[in-house]
């Protein structure tokens, strides 16, 4: 009996979560959610680090995204939203930040990197072309070759 009510709970649970509503958008206006939308794809949850706060459904990106939509309610622009954010919580949080000295190695050391190795790599084949040269053998060295060749060929027969 206690399996067949077990049973039922699980099928009844199972068909309740198959018709569960998607959640509500947290914003009444359209044209204001898009635009708070747009903005959080620009910055980065720093939860998830690898997700914009549109893309996140941690609570972070949801109070974050509540916050600017609170900030462009009181009338504050895009960029003054962005700039309050990242004297909030630095430069991190946008998914491009500005050249300047900070991020210069962001932006260059990949470049600096590549340009370093493929220098090392083309002295080295440049190097190592050099030292293999073609020698040519002298008529006893080539009869000691082919001697020493037809007596291993030999010992393989035998």
């Amino acid at each position: 009996m206690k399996q067949l009510i077990l049973v039922w709970l699980l099928l009844v649970g199972g068909t309740l979560a198959c018709v569960a509503k998607e959640a509500a958008p947290v914003m009444g206006d359209a044209a204001m959610q898009e635009r708070v939308m747009k903005l959080s794809g620009e910055l980065r949850c720093l939860v998830c680090q690898g997700q914009s706060l549109a893309d996140s459904h941690s609570d972070f990106a949801i109070d974050m995204r509540n916050k600017i939509m609170a900030l462009m309610n009181q009338g504050m622009s895009d960029q003054e939203v962005k700039d309050f954010l990242v004297d909030r919580y630095g430069e991190f949080i946008l998914y491009s930040p500005p050249f300047s000295g900070i991020t210069t190695m962001v932006w260059l050391g990949p470049l600096v990197l590549f340009t370093i190795g493929a220098g090392v790599l083309f002295f080295n084949l440049k190097r190592r072309r050099k030292t293999v040269t073609e020698t040519t053998l002298s008529p006893e060295e080539e009869s000691r070759v082919h001697s020493l060749l037809n007596k291993e060929s030999g010992d393989k027969h035998a």
